[in-house]
């Protein structure tokens, strides 16, 4: 990735017999143009009615939905709807509404987050593919395994996996495989990002991701300030440039690959996507892409807060997330090497001209470690400024007065600035200087799409012209072939059992026989392939012409005219979709008052509410066991010590429970395996995988807060399979928590009354990244063992990070969270379980902490008992958090 000019492998060409699809975004209908006319074999696109997680893109609205679809069936492009947010239960009625428009306009698939939704989906229409979206986290074959019973036809994964992971994963799994080849990445796993809904109400699993990972963090060791210099942005990663990875994602056998960006430009749009089509087009043909500097340098230009790549090829968490910058940045132009008036001199390392748009650093506007007033901005855009080119001129001697319009990499230039565009006092020599706008290329990307359509499928064309007989001419959709296999490689692109029709036009008479000049096969290739200005050309005409027939060429212009109308027409066509709306409404009717059968694995409500005690720590679990707790669960960095954790419970006469890791890789599974040896009386299962290994080996599973249950459909779907209860989502607030409640049976549920939120989960470690000379797990040396650490928000509050023994970090809320003041009311509606998650506290806390809440849950105290004790004894506050009532608290008791 650092020579771009290198070849990304140098072997034969693939000759794959599957050619993967190349999947952009399309946040408007310029950035659908955009993607069609530079090569899009697909594109994924939201509606306006919600349910998908970029709200702040324009979106589609659903009367769009019949003119795109037509639209992209004529260009041969499938389209896909972005149903991936968690719905709530009084959502529903309107998600039928959509997924009814979406299937009757023939959207080829829609990507689905909740389990819900996609059961929904499923009963409404059958021949609507389902695509499980990342952020139903879906990392393994296993959990794969598990979720292609909601009847998937396609799952993206997880950007957290390398390439040598994905071939894993088809090695053990027949299901169509997508992943992200380019485009900004999340720090956290997607679907398991808590901290805008944490911090702020607006939660990432809604499409409202507050980008709190772009923010600066210092770095808190063992209660000491770590000083790390120019390094602020500890969760900001690099963008994600995958171009060199193309050969070996197509040999590990995904299926398509897909380009982030629904919140980005057309003209974004239309260069990444051209970029990639090249790309994938050059591995295929000869095994290697080459991706030039001047290529590079107009990716990044469009946006980039520099290029990597990302986690393809397998953990580097010092290149991820250098930590320097977090915004746009664009090219890396070169250094102030002098300033003097309104100009500085730079050597530069990209082609400039006037008009076009640089960033220099200006001196840090840092002012202090601590309070709201740390840092005065928040990302590469405050502690920069920026103007466009005013002049050039070249910087050797004797050429002082020569104005330039242009310059070249590595020529040495002044470059000036309007009068008052730049505060020279805060810039110093040294500085960085970034490219970051291109008018010229700008309006090159620009026209690439509008008008008159300039991608154009080939057509094959036959004619049988025979002296005495009409003319007949036929024309279908070319379908070319792998050298390797003989089948047709349109890739997944197409839906190519659709588009094997033919279309044919006969003359109304026969034709003569000719005097002087009888058809021949070349004038009928230059007359029937004039298709300029429609969205087709020809690829081969083949003739079968007999006693030397007159064809008039008007005849010729007319056949071919009705050829494309015809052709148009049934492309255009819908599929035709049996939609059964009823079974959807009866997909949204709550399970409480339904007469639907409860699961035969469900437990009977115990009619007695219980706690369960999560604990981080042996001497947590101890005190838990020592005050009572009905269950404890054991939660431990080091899965070796759930041993000892198994062995107090159960002195003690306490149920206990060992919560599995998050995220389950490919190679991880042992990881599972020692998990049930200890044979706890449940498994706490935050994955599909450990879900379904735990039942199998007879062990009894309580779903977890990260399997996203947010809607009554989603909790009977992991009901129905064997499970014991569900943990509630951490995006319900109170009166969304109200709803499930009211559609699903109390004692299906458990609620987790008091946390500190766990904001990020993440594959990058911060530990590793700047506390060791290493890179990964394998050369680190562990420090997460040896330091307790934190991060400083720019508002001076310590989040707690800790990594699990898969070293995975975990960002915890400084501040817990209660949902103290809404728990009577969950006890009246039949709720039977809630739960305690400790971080740090001591035995002492433990107790007092348990205590408290057995109170609360036997109605010894109120809610706003409980709130008032835990803050007057909580140093840093208690907040309701997602769970904040809406109205009077003392209304719901």
């Amino acid at each position: 990735m650092n020579q771009p000019d290198a070849p990304a492998r140098t072997t034969d060409a693939l000759h794959p017999a599957r050619i993967p699809e190349l999947l952009s975004p399309a946040g408007s209908w310029q950035c659908a143009e955009a993607a069609v006319e530079n090569g899009a074999d697909a594109i994924y696109f939201g509606v306006d009615r919600g349910f998908n997680a970029r709200s702040r893109a324009a979106n589609f609205g659903l009367g769009d939905l019949p003119d795109l679809m037509r639209m992209l069936r004529l260009r041969g492009v499938r389209g896909y709807v972005t149903l991936n947010t968690l719905v709530f239960p009084d959502e529903m009625p309107s998600l039928i509404e959509v997924v009814d428009a979406i299937a009757k306009a023939g959207v080829d698939a829609v990507l689905v987050q909740d389990f819900g939704v996609a059961r929904v989906v499923r009963a409404m229409c059958e021949d609507l593919e389902i695509h499980a979206s990342t952020q139903m986290s879906l990392t393994s074959a296993e959990t794969i395994q598990v979720a292609e019973e909601l009847g998937l036809a396609r799952v993206v994964l997880a950007r957290e996996l390398s390439v040598r992971e994905i071939a894993k994963i088809r090695e053990a799994t027949s299901m169509p495989l997508e992943a992200f080849i380019h485009g900004a990445l999340c720090v956290a796993y997607s679907g398991q990002c808590l901290t805008s809904e944490s911090l702020g109400g607006r939660s990432a699993n809604r499409g409202q991701c507050a980008q709190a990972c772009r923010l600066p963090y210092e770095l808190v060791c063992d209660g000491e300030d770590r000083d790390l210099g120019d390094v602020r942005y500890l969760l900001s990663p690099q963008d994600l440039a995958g171009y060199a990875a193309i050969p070996d994602m197509i040999a590990a056998g995904v299926d398509s690959l897909k380009i982030e960006g629904r919140l980005k430009t057309p003209e974004y749009v239309a260069n990444i996507t051209g970029h990639y089509r090249r790309a994938i087009d050059q591995a295929v043909a000869h095994g290697a892409v080459r991706v030039s500097q001047r290529d590079r340098q107009e990716m990044e230009l469009s946006f980039s807060r520099g290029f990597a790549p990302g986690w393809l090829e397998g953990n580097d968490h010092k290149r991820l997330v250098p930590g320097i910058r977090a915004a746009k940045q664009g090219i890396v132009l070169g250094e102030v090497d002098e300033i003097r008036g309104d100009e500085i001199r730079v050597q530069i390392a990209a082609d400039v001209a006037l008009g076009d748009g640089l960033a220099i650093a200006s001196e840090a506007e840092y002012r202090g470690n601590r309070g709201d007033d740390a840092y005065a901005g928040s990302g590469f855009a405050d502690n920069h400024q920026g103007g466009r080119i005013y002049s050039l001129r070249p910087a050797g001697r004797g050429r002082k007065n020569e104005k330039l319009k242009a310059a070249t990499s590595g020529d040495d230039v002044w470059i000036g600035f309007g009068r008052g565009a730049i505060d020279f006092s805060r810039i110093n020599e040294g500085a960085s200087v970034f490219k970051n706008d291109d008018p010229k290329l700008n309006k090159k990307l620009a026209s690439t799409f509008g008008g008159k359509p300039r991608r154009t499928r080939a057509i094959d064309i036959d004619v049988f012209a025979q002296a005495g007989q009409p003319l007949r001419v036929t024309a279908q959709i070319h379908e070319p072939k792998s050298k390797a296999t003989g089948e047709p490689s349109a890739g997944v692109t197409a839906a190519a059992s659709r588009e094997r029709f033919a279309v044919t036009v006969v003359a109304d008479t026969p034709l003569e026989v000719a005097r002087k000049h009888a058809i021949a096969q070349d004038v009928l290739a230059d007359k029937l392939g004039r298709l300029g200005g429609t969205p087709f050309h020809l690829a081969d005409l083949t003739a079968k012409i007999i006693g030397g027939p007159l064809v008039p060429l008007g005849l010729l212009n007319s056949i071919r005219r009705d050829l494309i109308e015809q052709l148009t027409a049934r492309l255009e066509e819908p599929p035709t979709r049996t939609v059964d709306t009823e079974a959807g409404r009866a997909m949204v009717t709550g399970l409480r008052d339904s007469a639907c059968e409860v699961p035969a694995s469900a437990p009977e409500s115990p009619g007695v509410p219980k706690m369960s005690v999560l604990c981080r720590t042996l001497e947590q679990l101890e005190a838990a066991v020592a005050a009572g707790a009905d269950a404890v669960i054991a939660d431990f960095h080091d899965v070796r010590t759930h041993r000892e954790a198994v062995r107090v419970a159960r002195e003690g006469g306490v149920h206990v429970m060992l919560a599995s890791i998050r995220m389950q890789k490919p190679g991880e599974f042992g990881l599972i395996r020692q998990l049930l040896k200890y044979k706890p009386d449940a498994v706490l299962a935050r994955n599909l995988a450990v879900m379904d290994a735990a039942m199998a080996a007879d062990i009894p599973v309580v779903a977890d807060f990260s399997l996203n249950v947010a809607n009554h459909r989603s909790a009977e779907w992991l009901i129905g399979r064997g499970v014991k209860r569900v943990t509630t989502s951490y995006d319900l607030n109170a009166d969304q928590l109200d709803g499930l409640v009211g559609a699903t049976p109390g004692e299906w549920l458990e609620v987790v009354m008091h946390q500190h939120m766990p904001m990020f989960h993440m594959e990058h470690c911060v530990f590793c990244s700047v506390l060791s000379p290493g890179t990964n797990k394998t050369n680190c040396g562990r420090p997460c063992d040896d330091h307790v650490v934190q991060l400083r928000d720019r508002v001076g509050k310590l989040h707690v990070l800790q990594a699990d023994i898969a070293c995975r970090n975990t960002l915890y809320n400084a501040t817990p969270q209660s949902a103290a003041d809404v728990v009577g009311s969950l006890i009246q509606r039949g709720v039977a379980w809630f739960r305690v998650e400790l971080l740090e506290e001591n035995a002492h806390q433990t107790g007092e902490m348990i205590q408290l809440y057995r109170d609360l849950l036997c109605g010894h105290v109120s809610g706003p008992e409980v709130w008032r004790r835990l803050s007057a004894d909580n140093r840093v506050g208690v907040t309701r958090g997602t769970l904040e009532a809406k109205r009077d608290p003392l209304a719901i008791l």
